[in-house]
């Protein structure tokens, strides 16, 4: 049965097919956002807020990109990766391979936000120790998704992302009646562009895992695909009708897209702000299992003490929000890579639905497990968020493809949105190429 559906032409009507970016917003706002931002806000106060706010700004063409090829395609990104042109290595093209290499450190970092919930829980709950936490959480989360398909994903992602927007914007807008209160010239501090050579590495990796990231930009192909989009336009006839359907379709997309940057720039911008003016200020850095202890200090000292347990409300749905969706997203990416390698089959509704069923308990118990030995959240999620940047670049790479060689000619967009897609480009070489460089 077809399901080709006339794409909305109002905002209102466009509001209704939301969903996609509901479920990267839940994923972004995290473990950048709790733990690397406020902890880049901790060290070196506003001078970096700019990176920050580029970080988030700077990459959602890229993700447009990516959303239009699910698209037009209907098929998943790492099938699409392995008919990119080049090498290839055994059954898979060089870019899997390469995405695969880093993925030891993204375990790393999912493992750090099971280690994050874990202290959240353990400090609400005492009486249960930290790694009963963190067997539990991952248990819990691995059952949801294993049972789930796209619709909870979405309504839990919303849910969540409603909570700790709420809570974390009341505590920034309470800052301004405590002696932390941000004035004008530490604002604007922060909107100058330098970047101190002994916080490199940290700023690598927070701008990798601020905003969206070269994960978040992969899972939002398969994210769009689940929604629908891709089935709604229908396969590409070459008529003009498709090509009305597609472009009609991408603009429910950008508004998708650019809803969901709203949100999470101004969570991350919130979170920066906070640890900046709270953290820095007492030279308090969040560190192994004293993170969420430390972290509390930016609503108890802008709240007052009471508010420790709004806080680790906050926070728990911040960090779950990233398990929760890493999960879902991960074992999707995951089977598709492993089915595109010959490790799994991947083909079928059937043999994805297993492929998703065993990865959705295997990749939480490695979370788990890596972080039960490392017990360095902190330090997990940053070396996550480094991979990441360097992921960023593949990125850039497939999106230029995408632009350039696989867009169908009709679909062929404005100077403008080449404008803007181009900045993204740059932007991102630039801050990438330097840090790479800096690390060397």
């Amino acid at each position: 049965m077809s399901k080709i559906l006339t794409p909305p032409t109002t905002f209102t009507g466009r509001l209704r097919y939301l969903g996609p970016g509901f479920i990267l917003s839940a994923a972004i706002v995290g473990s950048g956002e709790l733990i690397a931002t406020t902890a880049l806000g901790a060290k070196a106060g506003f001078v970096m807020f700019w990176l920050i706010i580029l970080s988030c700004l700077a990459k959602v063409a890229l993700q447009l990109e990516f959303g239009k090829n699910a698209i037009y395609s209907g098929t998943f990104i790492m099938h699409n990766f392995n008919n990119l042109p080049g090498l290839r290595l055994g059954k898979a093209h060089w870019s899997i391979w390469l995405w695969l290499s880093l993925q030891g450190l993204k375990l790393l970092q999912v493992g750090g936000i099971v280690g994050g919930v874990a202290i959240v829980l353990n400090m609400a709950f005492p009486f249960i120790p930290v790694n009963f936490w963190a067997i539990i959480s991952v248990l819990i989360t691995s059952f949801w998704v294993y049972k789930g398909n796209y619709g909870p994903v979405e309504k839990g992602s919303l849910v969540m992302i409603i909570l700790f927007t709420a809570v974390i914007l009341i505590s920034v807008i309470s800052l301004q009646w405590t002696p932390y209160a941000i004035n004008w010239p530490q604002f604007e501090s922060g909107l100058q562009f330098s970047l101190p050579t002994a916080l490199v590495a940290t700023a690598f990796g927070a701008f990798g895992i601020t905003g969206v990231g070269g994960d978040e930009i992969m899972y939002y192909n398969y994210w769009c695909i689940e929604k629908g989009y891709a089935a709604y336009t229908g396969p590409n006839d070459g008529s003009r009708e498709w090509s009305d359907r597609a472009k009609g379709w991408f603009r429910v997309m950008y508004l998708d897209a650019v809803l969901s940057m709203v949100v999470y720039t101004i969570v991350t911008a919130a979170f920066y702000l906070l640890g900046a003016a709270v953290l820095h200020t007492g030279g308090a850095v969040p560190e192994g299992y004293q993170m969420i202890e430390t972290l509390s200090r930016i609503f108890t000292e802008t709240l007052g003490p009471w508010a420790k347990n709004i806080f680790l409300v906050g926070a728990f749905f911040v960090l779950y929000s990233t398990l929760f969706t890493a999960a879902a997203s991960w074992a999707r990416v995951w089977g598709d890579a492993f089915g595109q390698i010959g490790w799994m089959k991947f083909g079928s509704q059937q043999e994805q639905k297993r492929s998703i069923g065993i990865l959705s308990w295997v990749l939480p118990i490695v979370w788990c497990l890596l972080f039960l030995f490392f017990q360095a959240p902190v330090r997990m999620v940053i070396l996550g968020g480094i991979a990441t940047s360097v992921l960023l670049l593949l990125v850039v790479y497939v999106s230029l493809v995408f632009r350039y060689r696989n867009l169908p000619a009709a679909l062929k967009p404005s100077a403008l949105y080449d404008m803007f897609f181009w900045i993204s480009v740059l932007s991102i070489l630039f801050v990438s190429g330097y840090g790479i460089i800096q690390i060397i």
